[in-house]
């Protein structure tokens, strides 16, 4: 391969064996929620994700949007999308107010999507949001707003896929009055922006991390400008360990660029803070040989049991850009996610979709509101808590992505020291925590929001008695004391 990747030098290595030094820093296991911004160039004709690439795929329904609303993607293509967006109404310390409020303890923000367009000050590459569309560093305001706040501080990058992603934009139509008139991905004077790939176009074929070692180094410069510029806390990549398939093609592994780039996130992160790793590396390959050189983050999907390491959801309130079409979820689907997260040792990512001009839909805001009110009674039971002896109890298998239908038997436990919290995730009179360890050593039960509330212990079994009205619409916690 021939190509060596530089690190800032450290405790940690680019191998294996070094990265699974890691340890989860106690802030990030502490903190639980974080608050994304998933926002650029493809949020501007508001209608979806991957907008960049299908716009390009004949009869798609973002081809058909594209071609009835802007033109035809051989005269009006998406470098054209992305003066458009102007972010006019943006204002990050507004939003990361409200963040803050509904219960984020660290933000991420989007430093680059499949689209190659850059939302920050890159000096290596022209298409960025300071010298194109906003003209801001949109990065550097998320960065400076969220510390305002005092939340942590991390960044997504989707740019492994972005050379074989962005590869629809050399095709043409196969029919109709522009058949065989190349897209404008054709033009040479734009291939800084969509990439010299025409040869990775396959029939049939999802996008992945391309086989072209060429694209390796890029990748690489580019992501070691966003750390080396923001010096995130959080670093993420949309997809597994970049590119770490072609490991079988060497015995060294300081060729791979996720080895280097993980070791040169935790060697920066320790130089500032005496000597120790405060900084966190999330991808999305399930195997623990590789997933281990940092965390695993599951997108859209959770587990079943408590993990042995921690981990990451990453979902959305509605779809990952700005989407006219789109329905949102609820309050109660968002606090039922993040206490089953929890639950098994995981934190909850949560993306507000922003519309082109950086401003929120009425529904987004009327559920941060109400998670703020969620978050001020019961986030005693989710910050600071680790997993207790079970996940919890009861018949149902919760749902990522719609809302789930619970029975007043469905219990979720974390734990603080010797406390013990249980949420109960449906509406009851009177429960019973048939999965609580050592019940009739527990001196006092109270009801979060409300008050000490009555229980006994007979059987080993440890039950409550519950008011009337609770105190939260959503699911409500017992504070159990031993």
């Amino acid at each position: 391969m021939g190509y060596q990747y530089e690190y800032t030098r450290g405790s940690f290595e680019p191998s294996f064996e070094s990265l699974y030094q890691f340890e989860c820093p106690e802030w990030f296991r502490d903190a639980k929620f974080g608050m994304w911004s998933h926002w650029g160039p493809q949020s501007v004709p508001m209608y979806g994700d991957w907008y960049a690439r299908n716009m390009y795929v004949e009869d798609s329904p973002q081809y058909l949007y594209h071609v009835r609303h802007y033109g035809h993607p051989s005269k009006f293509g998406y470098k054209d999308i992305v003066p458009l967006w102007k972010a006019e109404n943006f204002d990050p310390e507004e939003l990361m107010a409200l963040y803050k409020k509904a219960g984020a303890k660290y933000f991420m923000a989007q430093a680059m999507h499949h689209d190659n367009f850059f939302n920050y000050d890159s000096k290596i590459h022209r298409f960025n949001s300071v010298q194109m569309g906003p003209h801001k560093d949109i990065v550097g305001l998320w960065k400076e707003a969220a510390g305002k706040e005092g939340l942590h501080f991390g960044v997504t990058e989707h740019h492994g896929a972005s050379f074989e992603w962005m590869n629809t934009n050399k095709l043409c139509d196969t029919r109709g009055p522009y058949a065989g008139v190349p897209y404008d991905g054709n033009d040479p004077e734009y291939l800084d922006f969509y990439h010299d790939n025409k040869h990775t176009i396959r029939p049939g074929a999802r996008h992945h991390y391309t086989w072209d070692e060429s694209w390796y180094p890029r990748w690489y410069e580019a992501i070691r400008e966003v750390v080396d510029k923001y010096e995130p806390e959080v670093l993420y990549s949309d997809g597994a360990l970049p590119f770490y398939r072609n490991y079988a093609t060497t015995e060294d592994p300081t060729y791979i660029p996720g080895l280097s780039m993980t070791a040169h996130l935790y060697n920066s992160s320790a130089a500032k803070n005496g000597g120790v790793n405060q900084a966190v590396y999330l991808h999305k390959d399930s195997r623990e040989e590789f997933y281990r050189v940092g965390l695993l983050d599951f997108e859209r999907s959770m587990g079943t049991e408590i993990r042995k390491y921690p981990w990451q959801t990453d979902t959305c309130l509605g779809r990952w850009f700005y989407d006219v079409r789109a329905i949102y979820k609820g309050p109660k689907l968002v606090t039922d996610l993040l206490v089953d997260i929890v639950s098994k040792n995981g934190n909850l990512l949560l993306n507000i979709p922003q519309r082109p001009d950086g401003t929120i839909d009425d529904e987004c805001r009327d559920t941060l509101e109400k998670l703020a009110e969620w978050i001020a009674v019961c986030g005693e039971g989710i910050y600071g808590t680790r997993p207790y002896e079970v996940c919890g109890e009861g018949p149902t298998v919760g749902k990522a992505e719609e809302e789930t239908i619970w029975t007043r038997y469905d219990i979720r436990y974390t734990r603080k020291g010797e406390t013990v919290y249980a949420f109960l995730l449906a509406g009851a009179d009177v429960v019973l925590l048939h999965e609580l360890r050592n019940a009739e050593a527990v001196k006092k039960v109270t009801l979060l929001g409300y008050g000490e509330v009555p229980y006994n212990t007979q059987l080993g079994v440890l039950t409550v008695k519950l008011p009337e009205k609770l105190p939260c619409e959503y699911s409500n916690c017992l504070k159990i004391a031993f």
